[in-house]
């Protein structure tokens, strides 16, 4: 009955949408939901986030202020901190951090507390889909006790599903509503009313047999991603120790046209999901005493980066009779990857902390993040304020590291100012060959 019910509700788009968790992934979701009609309540602990969104102000750069202030002004989004409003939500999206212990095992608070308020008030003819990347077993092992706690059954009263975000911030190609969604349901009914719901915003939907296949699924993507980026980052320190420009050997891999996809080094793993994702994985498995040995060598090697190119600007500077210790040195990006204002896990704050403990003066420029706070996470070396990238700053410092190369700098420009320039994303390659100068890596 209740899923006869639900799913009426769903096909005429009746149904009461609730997202909890307004962050990356929940309010580009209840942004897609609110432009196809659906009434959105959108639930978060910040009061800042839900003042703004109210006011009609967007605090994720790929959704703009306009966007909400339509939605809001339409009437179809709401948002508020009171999670006793759950109750009027038809179909509740958990979309909340998952991020990890320091001793790399999953921190799963967030997805209890929000599990534990939709039991609140819980009601029949609910769906719960829990969209935060995790280890497999968790929409099962975890939420369904909880949820039937109140009495009520997972798959005839209520239902449950995992359905894993897979947002790519700055992506502007591939977003929400064109990224293919994997969905996997506790029962058959399940996971047919999570696809009809999710199907009316997303264009092409992809039921899998279970929640544990969709959570694995976007462990499986990511910790692709993950070795795959190890191996390049370990292809970086062999060209290192050979003399070989890496970037020429990857270009030259790249004109294979099968059996080869190309991956790039870096100054190793940022974001919310390739330096975790794969950890959950790992996490579960030493639970079933396996061991994911291609996950540890991955992390080791990613992890050796910012390592590996603090030495780099180290060298460089030797060759000028320059010591690291007191030198200035400046770090252009410090947000995960190029043209976003996410700095979440990334390398750039370990790289600038590594060079403050070995004594030099750093500083950084980064258009996108004017300001590193300390929030009781970030390294005391990184925190501070970016600086105008003025000639006379470029001219003045004694190296500049590129580490995340956003493309609105002129790296030719960079290049020919600077007085050592360790580029660790090849972004001023184009500008020094032009010149026949040295390939990327380190110039001078």
């Amino acid at each position: 009955m209740y899923y006869e019910l639900l799913r009426a509700k769903i096909a005429d788009g009746s149904a009461v949408c609730g997202v909890v968790g307004l962050g990356y992934v929940g309010l580009p979701l209840a942004v897609e939901m609110g432009n196809v009609d659906l009434a959105v309540l959108g639930l978060d602990v910040s009061k800042r986030v839900v003042n703004d969104l109210n006011a009609g102000k967007s605090h994720i750069k790929d959704i703009p202020s306009a966007t909400v202030a339509k939605l809001r002004k339409s009437g179809r989004f709401e948002a508020t901190t009171e999670m006793s409003r759950l109750a009027e939500c038809d179909v509740i999206s958990i979309c909340v951090p998952t991020p990890l212990s320091k001793t790399k095992d999953p921190e799963m608070s967030y997805v209890i507390a929000a599990t534990e308020s939709v039991a609140a008030t819980l009601r029949p003819g609910q769906l719960i889909v829990l969209e935060s990347t995790t280890y497999p077993g968790t929409t099962r092992e975890l939420m369904i006790p909880l949820l039937e706690a109140r009495g009520l059954e997972v798959g005839s009263d209520i239902f449950l599903c995992f359905s894993p975000e897979r947002v790519d911030p700055g992506n502007e190609k591939w977003h929400t509503k064109n990224t293919p969604k994997v969905i996997g349901g506790v029962t058959p009914h399940c996971v047919d009313l999570g696809a009809a719901l999710y199907g009316k915003f997303i264009e092409k939907m992809v039921p899998v047999s279970s929640p544990e296949a969709a959570e694995l699924t976007k462990l499986l993507e990511n910790t692709f991603r993950m070795i795959n980026i190890g191996l390049a980052n370990e292809m970086a320190q062999i060209c290192d120790r050979l003399g070989v420009d890496v970037w020429e050997v990857i270009d030259a891999a790249a004109t294979k046209p099968f059996g080869y996809m190309r991956f790039t080094p870096g100054p190793g793993l940022g974001g919310h999901c390739i330096p975790l994702d794969p950890h959950y994985l790992a996490w579960k498995m030493r639970t079933l005493h396996y061991k994911t040995r291609m996950i540890s060598v991955a992390d080791e090697i990613n992890s050796e980066m910012p390592a590996f190119w603090v030495r780099k600007v180290q060298d460089a500077l030797n060759d000028r009779s320059v010591a690291l210790k007191g030198a200035k040195v400046l770090v252009l990006g410090v947000a995960y990857k190029k043209d976003i204002d996410d700095m979440r896990e990334s390398p750039a704050l370990e790289i600038m902390d590594l060079l403050a403990q070995k004594g030099a003066a750093v500083s950084y420029h980064d258009p996108y993040c004017p300001k590193i706070v300390d929030d009781g996470h970030t390294p005391a070396g990184a925190v501070g304020e970016s600086v105008p990238l003025t000639d006379e700053l470029l001219r003045g410092v004694d190296a500049v590291m590129i580490v995340t190369d956003h493309s609105d700098i002129d790296y030719g420009r960079v290049q020919s100012l600077a007085n050592v320039l360790v580029d660790t994303r090849a972004a001023a390659r184009g500008s020094v060959r032009a010149r026949g100068a040295e390939p990327a890596g380190v110039g001078g």
